[in-house]
């Protein structure tokens, strides 16, 4: 009969052997971006008349942000004549008078915009764009949130790319408005850096399929229908329809050098409904899809990676496990001595985190000529990532068991500088309990690294204090948030223009 002992060590041996391959396919999209780094994307022929264009501004609740984005797009430097944007207007609150004061505005200086404004928010964002592809009059679309703020030259940096008939869709890289506002954001530009540049470049390059991030990508129009248009069953319409598109046959392309400029959530608890809902929208994809996937004719190397990419996120659930199994499992083996766990131990845990080390110092140089110095946060990216597993895990469990939520944005503030403030604001996540229990897990691994320290169990220390930190750190953030005052009233720029229109204040 099996001891407690050896199924306790025989699951955390199972668990960490599952981490370090999951940890070493970052290891795998480095080696395919270098691999087939020759294959840059170019546009092979361009336009002689360039193709009517309409942009989607998916809004809902978008009260400090939406004229930032209205401006920022009808400075589109593509002809008048043949762009058309939509105002895609979901919002319950002032956000519609504001959107619909900038809308007037700009279609006085001459720019095709137009308002349109759901009462009903079926399918939100998904049910959203897809009614405004309904009266769209574009050929091709462009989409871009409400944190986004594109440059004048978008379009002419990415259309051209659709003069090949085979191109169902281009995507841009994010940028980060405020990547220098707090050690958050800084870890944040890092997690989006590698998950652009080796991600989606790996993948691209290596002809496996990649994903629409929902915001700053063009999409031919016909790609979007033959794939069956946008759907709201998935947290992630943008990646589902992705998968759909590529199925269908459509290639899509990755344009590293083209980047769109975008506002990086600023709290903890945004972070947080950002990850929730990623994570959560992966596997629902997974569920649907990965079936279709397996059984098409498609290369064996394209399922395989499909399947790494749709599944990634079910190693929360995993590291949650790990995270209550590793204090049993040092009690259990003291008397096996340091050697021995040194044996067994490192090989695994230098093979799941020195390979997502390396992912992430390698888009740093890829990317930024002072690579060495944004590299200082990297300890506490590793330790964010454990941190964030109980958050990110209980959105797997839902998606796997099947459980249905709404989509629920993530807030954003209009935050560009180190002077400019969030906390008064409204657009607040929803208090849980998750902020107590990872804060019971930083006591929990405190106890194990005072084990390990009185036991001189040195070789465990580096990785328990990650997980003691990571935990401390993301449940002290949220249970600070969580109980900030509110604030009566709530303050922000209005919309004031010399042109006879009105301002607007928010109620309190």
């Amino acid at each position: 009969m099996v001891s407690v002992d050896t199924f306790l060590l025989t699951t955390y041996f199972a668990v960490l052997l599952t981490l370090a391959i999951f940890g070493m396919h970052r290891s795998w999209m480095v080696y395919l971006y270098y691999r087939y780094r020759h294959r840059k994307p170019h546009a092979h022929a361009r336009f002689k008349d360039l193709p009517k264009v309409t942009v989607q501004l998916p809004v809902f609740n978008e009260l400090y942000v939406v004229e930032r984005l209205i401006d920022a797009v009808c400075q589109f430097d593509y002809p008048k004549e043949r762009l058309e944007i939509q105002v895609l207007d979901d919002s319950t609150d002032e956000t519609s008078e504001v959107a619909k004061l900038l809308v007037a505005h700009h279609r006085r200086l001459g720019v095709d915009v137009h308002y349109l404004h759901r009462e009903d928010r079926t399918g939100y964002k998904a049910g959203a764009l897809a009614a405004g592809l309904k009266v769209a009059k574009g050929e091709l679309i462009a989409i871009f949130d409400a944190d986004f703020v594109p440059l004048p030259d978008f379009l002419n940096e990415t259309i051209h790319h659709f003069a090949d008939p085979g191109v169902g869709m281009v995507q841009a890289r994010w940028g980060h408005l405020n990547r220098d506002y707090s050690l958050l954001t800084r870890v944040q530009t890092i997690l989006l850096d590698a998950h652009f540049v080796l991600e989606h470049g790996g993948r691209n390059r290596s002809r496996c399929f990649f994903n629409f991030n929902g915001t700053a990508g063009l999409w031919r129009r016909q790609a979007i229908e033959e794939a069956g248009g946008w759907q709201h069953d998935t947290l992630t319409e943008d990646m589902d329809l992705s998968y759909r598109a590529q199925l269908r046959g459509w290639r899509f392309v990755f344009l590293p050098d083209v980047v769109a400029p975008a506002e990086i959530p600023v709290s903890m608890n945004a972070f947080k409904t950002q990850q929730h809902r990623w994570s959560k929208g992966s596997i629902q994809t997974a569920r649907k899809l990965l079936p279709k996937i397996l059984a098409s004719p498609l290369p064996l190397r394209v399922k395989i990676e499909a399947v790494f990419h749709l599944t990634a996120n079910l190693a929360y659930p995993l590291m949650v496990l790990l995270s209550l199994l590793i204090f049993p499992s040092l009690l259990v083996r003291f008397n096996m001595g340091w050697h021995e766990m040194l044996l067994f131990d490192l090989p695994l845990f230098l093979a799941a985190t020195m390979s997502v080390t390396s992912f992430y110092v390698v888009s740093q140089r890829e990317i930024y000529k002072d690579w060495l110095r944004r590299l200082k946060v990297l300890p506490m990216l590793l330790s964010l990532g454990i941190g964030m597993c109980l958050n990110n895990a209980k959105a797997v469990m839902e998606a796997l068991f099947g459980r249905e939520t709404g989509f629920v944005r993530t807030p954003k503030y209009k935050i560009e500088s180190s002077a400019d403030e969030w906390n008064k604001k409204r657009y607040r996540s929803r208090r849980s309990l998750l902020p107590y229990l990872e804060l019971g897990l930083g006591l929990y691994f405190t106890l194990s690294v005072a084990y390990a320290a009185a036991h001189h169990i040195y070789g465990s220390l580096p990785f328990l204090i990650l997980f003691q930190v990571g935990f401390f750190y993301t449940g002290a953030l949220s249970f600070a948030e969580d109980n900030q005052p509110s604030t009566p009233s709530i303050q922000h720029s209005g919309y004031s223009r010399d042109c006879g229109l009105e301002a607007v204040s928010p109620q309190s």
